[in-house]
């Protein structure tokens, strides 16, 4: 039986036995969908790709900050084989959906297909040599439009699988631009969609999303069982810490849909827009040209200071600079020092400061998460925080494994009393940080 070896690879990779043996069942559901003919084991291909949580570092990544991350443990079952003519053929087996994609023709109208269909634009403009499209059949436990990177997941997942049905990864084009490490393929993912430039794969469109790599980085880099520290334009590790096993991750959906779309995405851009207006503050001020407002920052000792400066009387700009230094430069080293030396209680109290200013000065939160951070704190957990874009989304709250189902049915209990409508559409789990994508083809 396929699950059982599946089961086996998902906790040599890193997951719990109780994650691996779910995912294993959802993987068999997946493959006793996809074509009869297609699952040949010299033809087909699977991965698990995991969602990932933003532990600290809020809107960091796209300016060369820092942030605190790791892969959840639930994710995408996917599993595909090569087709011989240039689409994608895509089936969500979970909601009994179909679309087939032609990087040459118009997108379906069909909100989720703006995803896969940036991502085989993009490669087919990069790559001419790739002709084969795949046949992709995929479910998800991740909750969407969650703050929890469903989207970005969806758009690795089919990078991997046209990757790997045309061996890009083995051409000179590949080998010279992303030098075949996993920081940078999650750069380059994340150009896809932000649409830029990715050192010589010139940009295609996106998404309309003006993000980084921080969501990537935590899909395709993440170890289990512990956090990582990453600094990002470029990408890169600093240092990675071990999560206590006495510890998980419980995590509250606020019901909120946190989507990167129409007034939602425009609120998310304008975060990452006041981000770029300081740094060009900052250009036309010195007339260098730093690449990123953390480079900007780190350019002297005086540099923070001499910058703020140059922002006064736009208040909206100086409060989007004084949370970056200080979530970038203060805050996630503070954490990252903090749960390694198991300081619990200074551990809340730095992410008890992050978000505080998420909320006085990024403006990105809404009352939902607001409520959830409040409640998890006020039933037990050590440190809670909203993550990812905001505007929705979702709350992780640390709380001790011994006491982690009681604690998650006292916050659901409290969530519904303050917010009883956004509750009927929230959902609560709990997870350790869990393995980057897996792929597990050759271990099955």
């Amino acid at each position: 039986m396929i699950a059982p070896d599946l089961a086996r690879a998902l906790e040599k990779a890193g997951l719990s036995e109780e994650a691996a043996s779910g995912h294993a069942s959802r993987f068999a559901y997946v493959l006793a969908r996809f074509a009869p003919e297609r699952r040949d084991r010299e033809t087909w291909d699977a991965w698990y790709v995991p969602g990932r949580i933003e532990v600290l570092g809020k809107h960091t990544d796209y300016a060369g900050g820092r942030s605190l991350i790791c892969a959840a443990e639930r994710g995408f079952h996917v599993v595909s084989a090569p087709r011989t003519d240039r689409r994608v053929a895509l089936t969500d087996v979970g909601r009994g959906a179909a679309l087939v994609l032609d990087p040459a023709e118009p997108g379906p109208d069909v909100s989720w297909a703006t995803y896969p269909l940036t991502v085989l634009r993009r490669l087919s403009r990069n790559f001419p040599e790739m002709i084969r499209g795949v046949d992709l059949a995929f479910e998800s436990d991740l909750p969407s439009a969650a703050g929890l990177s469903s989207s970005s997941a969806l758009m690795i997942a089919v990078l991997l699988a046209l990757v790997r049905a045309n061996r890009l990864d083995r051409t000179t084009a590949w080998i010279e631009s992303l030098h075949n490490t996993k920081e940078d393929l999650a750069a380059f993912a994340a150009t896809i969609e932000n649409g830029r430039a990715f050192r010589a794969l010139a940009g295609e469109g996106g998404v309309g999303t003006e993000g980084g790599s921080e969501d990537h980085t935590a899909i395709l880099c993440s170890e289990p069982s512990r956090v990582a520290q990453y600094a990002f334009c470029p990408t890169r590790r600093e240092r990675s810490i071990p999560f206590a096993a006495g510890l998980l991750f419980a995590i509250g959906v606020s019901g909120v849909a946190a989507r990167k779309t129409g007034e939602a995405r425009d609120d998310y851009n304008r975060v990452s827009r006041n981000a770029a207006r300081v740094l060009e503050r900052w250009h036309e001020e010195t007339g260098r040209r730093d690449e990123s407002l953390a480079a900007a920052v780190a350019t002297s000792t005086d540099a923070s200071g001499r910058l703020r400066g140059v922002l006064e009387g736009d208040q909206e700009l100086v409060d989007r600079f004084d949370q970056f230094v200080e979530e970038s430069t203060e805050l996630v080293p503070a954490a990252a020092d903090e749960l390694e030396r198991g300081n619990l209680d200074g551990f809340g109290r730095t992410v008890a400061r992050s978000q505080e200013l998420a909320e006085r000065l990024l403006h990105n939160q809404v009352p939902e998460t607001v409520a959830l951070v409040q409640t998890a704190c006020e039933h037990g957990a050590w440190a809670a925080s909203a993550f990812g874009a905001g505007f929705g989304g979702s709350v992780w709250a640390l709380v001790d494994q011994s006491s982690a189902h009681a604690f998650l049915d006292r916050w659901q209990n409290a969530y519904r009393t303050v917010c009883p409508a956004a509750a009927a559409r929230s959902r609560f789990f709990l997870t350790r940080p869990g393995p980057a994508v897996v792929r597990l083809s050759d271990d099955v």
